[in-house]
């Protein structure tokens, strides 16, 4: 794996507070590989270039760490991870930590199942399905500290999805990108009404770019009814709260 140069990768890791081992490394890259090796048959990503994706899909991953104390979280899901983003980059740092990735494409599922084989992880759960149907299962709903989406969605609409699944005290942050004033305050009432409360925003710098990156922190304060998630397309078609 040495033919590739890991300079970007340790020194933006460094910047986070993270310091790489040679296993984490060697993880990294192998799953680099695997990412353009299958986008070359599906659709996975559009960046494909090694530096881009250290930056823009390995080290974007891990900003939640600037924006959130992992030390208190033991279990996260990862709604609508796509390529596994953030969710793998995530597991690669925190072997210990439980993680769940959903996605409702099985193609996805199955590139993910090789990525897991290939990089040896445990303790991760890869899950073909959608968000509406599995936050009304007992097993999921309300099961974890952290859930985490870098899906494109709007907030109000991500939340319903989100939510359902977080414990109570625990939180969910999505990775927005942009100016996200306008749509946090049309989402304020779907969080309110799901459970939960916007506790603040964190922008943050990418390293070695001028890309910025907001973290909304929203805590779940109370239980999330059982009328939510609604039913499949509905949060999306029309975000509550926003009649």
């Amino acid at each position: 794996m040495s033919k590739y140069d890991i300079t970007s990768l340790k020194k933006g890791c460094k910047e986070l507070g993270i310091e790489l081992s040679e296993q984490q490394v060697e993880q990294f890259l192998k799953f680099y590989e695997l990412l353009v090796e299958w986008n070359k048959v599906m659709n996975l990503t559009g960046i494909t270039e090694y530096e881009e994706v250290i930056s823009k899909h390995f080290l974007d991953s891990l900003l939640l760490v600037k924006a959130y104390d992992m030390n208190s979280v033991e279990s996260i899901i990862d709604i609508g991870t796509g390529a596994g983003f953030p969710g793998i980059p995530l597991k690669i740092i925190f072997p210990e930590k439980k993680f769940v990735l959903l996605d409702s494409l099985g193609k996805r599922i199955k590139f993910l199942n090789a990525v897991v084989d290939n990089l040896g992880l445990d303790q991760i759960e890869l899950i073909h399905g959608r968000a509406e149907d599995y936050a009304k299962k007992e097993e999921y709903r309300e099961q974890f500290d952290l859930a985490v989406s870098r899906a494109v969605a709007n907030l109000a609409s991500l939340s319903e999805y989100c939510i359902p699944f977080v414990k109570v005290k625990g939180a969910f942050i999505p990775y927005k990108s942009g100016s996200i004033e306008e749509e946090l305050q049309q989402a304020e009432k779907a969080v309110s009404i799901l459970g939960g409360k916007k506790k603040e925003c964190k922008e943050l710098l990418l390293p070695d770019t001028d890309i910025t990156r907001s973290f909304v922190l929203i805590e779940k304060m109370k239980g999330t009814s059982k009328k939510y998630p609604r039913k499949a397309g509905l949060p999306t078609k029309e975000p509550l709260g926003q009649a």
